[in-house]
């Protein structure tokens, strides 16, 4: 499948870093580096401009390594790109250490991943049907 992209920052295009990934990275657009204090969230520009298919979302994730090595993730993860959405990519960082990071220009601060979607209608009923599981919830199917 092929999307059309805008590229208005510097930065190659994301691209998929084996031939089984399902994720691309997406980098930090930045003039100047960007601090991130401890417990501090800040929205990152991209330059990343896309459209999307009808029936197709785009998931921005957090990268395992920059969550990891320095407790760094997408705050809202994973976020959603709609398929109307024509505006910059950005990404929700937050800093989950007790030390400030730097989000450097062409830095890897996320991962892109194109799913395909199916919208719903609801049917109000006043009864579900009976499953083994039924009401267990948190927990219920473990130790």
């Amino acid at each position: 499948m092929e999307i059309k992209v805008i590229n208005k920052s510097k930065h190659p295009l994301p691209h998929y870093q084996t031939a089984q990934s399902a994720g691309m990275d997406l980098r930090a657009d930045l003039e100047k580096p960007i601090v991130i204090l401890p417990l501090e969230r800040k929205l990152i520009g991209t330059g990343l401009y896309i459209a999307l298919p009808k029936g197709y979302e785009a998931q921005i994730r957090p990268r395992s390594g920059l969550a990891y090595k320095n407790g760094i993730t997408v705050l809202n993860s994973p976020g959603t790109i709609d398929a109307d959405y024509r505006g910059e990519i950005k990404v929700l960082l937050i800093n989950h250490s007790q030390e400030p990071f730097t989000v450097f220009d062409g830095e890897r601060i996320a991962q892109l991943v194109v799913a395909k979607y199916e919208q719903i209608s609801w049917q109000e009923s006043m009864e579900l049907d009976e499953t083994v599981r039924g009401s267990g919830g948190y927990g219920s199917t473990g130790k």
